[in-house]
C-alpha cells in the first residue's frame, strides 16, 4: 500500500513568506527553507522581523487570501488523489494553510500552529513534532504504508531519502546539484508519471 507525501509551498502553492515579503515591502522575509535548513532558526528570525515592523497574523492572512495554487497544481492533486492516498506534510501553520486547502478541494494536510495573542501578534509557534516530515513518513511506514515523497527544499530531503521513492520538484539548482541521486522534475505531468511508475511496479 502506497501513500504519497507532498510538500506544500513551492510544490502546490507559491511560497507564502515570499508573497508577504513583496506585499509588505520587507525583502528580508523572502528567505525560506530553500535558503535556511534550520526551520526553528528561520521562524524565530521571521517573528523578530514581524515584531520590528508591528505586523501580525491579520496582515499575513490578507496576503494569503490573494494567493492561488500554482498553475496545474489542483488538476495534478485531483488526479493523484484518484489513484493514491495523499497527505500534504508542511512546516506551515493551520492559520496560513486553511484558505489554500479550500482552493485545493480540502486535501489532508499535516502542519503546525502559531501562538497568536488577542491583538493578532504572532508570539511563537508550535511544531507538531520533531523533524515533522521525517517523523510522519516513518510513522506511516510503521503502520504498513510504503511512502512516496516530493518536495523542493532542504527540509524535504529527509522524507524524500527515507521513502520508497522520492523526488525533487521545482527545486533550486544548488539542492539538485547537491543531491544528484534524487530525480528532479519541473512540471506536474513528469512528477505524476514518475509516481504512477512507482505505483505500477
Amino acid at each position: 500500500m502506497y501513500i504519497t507525501c507532498l510538500d506544500l509551498e513551492g510544490v502546490l502553492v507559491p511560497e507564502i513568506w515570499i508573497a508577504f515579503a513583496k506585499e509588505a515591502g520587507i525583502p528580508e522575509l523572502k528567505k525560506t527553507t530553500r535558503d535556511e535548513p534550520d526551520y526553528n532558526k528561520l521562524m524565530a528570525w521571521r517573528l523578530d522581523i514581524l515584531k520590528e515592523h508591528k505586523l501580525g497574523l491579520k496582515e499575513i492572512q490578507q496576503t494569503i487570501a490573494n494567493i492561488e495554487p500554482m498553475q496545474g497544481a489542483k488538476d495534478f492533486l485531483d488526479e493523484l488523489r484518484s489513484i493514491c492516498q495523499v497527505i500534504i506534510i508542511s512546516d506551515t501553520f493551520t492559520q496560513f494553510a486553511s484558505p489554500l486547502m479550500k482552493k485545493l478541494s480540502w486535501p489532508t494536510i499535516f502542519c503546525n500552529s502559531l501562538d497568536v495573542s488577542p491583538n493578532g501578534t504572532i508570539t511563537g509557534f508550535k511544531m507538531r513534532c520533531e523533524k515533522s516530515k521525517l517523523t510522519t513518513v516513518k510513522a506511516l511506514q510503521s503502520i504498513g504504508y510504503q511512502t512516496i515523497a516530493a518536495g523542493d527544499s532542504y527540509n524535504d530531503l529527509d522524507m524524500i531519502r527515507s521513502s520508497k521513492a522520492g523526488f525533487l520538484f521545482k527545486s533550486t539548482e544548488q539542492i539538485k546539484k547537491d543531491n544528484p541521486q534524487i530525480p528532479a522534475f519541473e512540471n506536474y505531468s513528469e512528477l505524476l508519471n514518475a509516481i504512477k511508475d512507482v505505483l505500477n511496479n
